[in-house]
């Protein structure tokens, strides 16, 4: 999403909101923070947000907890203080939060249920990751568990719980297992989406409140699209 695209922070879907946390629904195609290409990052969406909201002087402060890749979508979770993000930053190190996502993937045939352990090794110039079924060189166990949420025409839409946090960890394990997402060109997918997303959301998020110490889950609505439309159905 090019600068010119994120012009006011009426654009931001606020999940929830209080003093030291602040929960958004990313849309695909934004990045979360700024890089090379210098597109407006969410976090800066964001920091506009709080400005005009609370008529803040000065410049504000929002941490970075954790991070979804640019074409997905989905629940990110901003901390307002620095007290929030030390103590978020370690639910994330300890795997203390639940991060569900839903991913539709090519094709029909797939398991109910299952989990899908490998071993995951990122190449950096590719910013790509592959998954192996043992142990490589310079390799992180990865887990996951999926489950089929709905099955479609051509389709499967699989919830998937996240049980280790490696870099395009859904991404690689579930193409080589041979389901790939669609509209992700850079893991195999057939085709890409006419946006540049990939249908991969991050539905749920569920973390103890850093101040509050009580457990909040956030779910956030996918994109707006006739797959993602036909996969929301009552008490999902």
């Amino acid at each position: 999403m090019k600068k010119n695209s994120i012009k006011t922070s009426s654009s931001l879907e606020v999940l929830y909101e209080d003093n030291h946390l602040l929960v958004v629904n990313k849309p695909p195609g934004v990045l979360v923070q700024g890089d090379k290409t210098g597109d407006i990052p969410l976090v800066d969406l964001a920091k506009a947000y709080i400005k005009q909201k609370y008529n803040k002087p000065g410049e504000v402060f929002l941490g970075v907890v954790h991070r979804l890749d640019r074409p997905t979508s989905g629940a990110l979770v901003f901390a307002r203080t620095s007290k929030a993000l030390s103590r978020l930053n370690e639910q994330f190190k300890q795997r203390e939060t639940q991060k569900v996502y839903w991913a539709i993937v090519e094709g029909i045939d797939l398991p109910n249920e299952t989990r899908l352990t490998h071993w995951m090794a990122r190449n950096t110039k590719q910013n790509k990751s592959y998954a192996y079924a043992k142990k490589v060189p310079n390799s992180k166990e990865a887990i996951l568990d999926f489950k089929r949420h709905k099955t479609l025409e051509r389709y499967t839409c699989l919830e998937v719980n996240l049980l280790t946090g490696r870099h395009h960890q859904i991404r690689a394990q579930l193409t080589a297992c041979g389901y790939t997402i669609k509209g992700d060109l850079k893991y195999g997918a057939s085709r890409s989406n006419p946006n540049g997303s990939i249908h991969l959301h991050a539905r749920k998020l569920s973390l103890i409140h850093p101040v509050k110490k009580e457990k909040i889950s956030i779910i956030a609505a996918p994109p707006k699209d006739a797959l993602w439309n036909a996969c929301v159905v009552e008490g999902s």
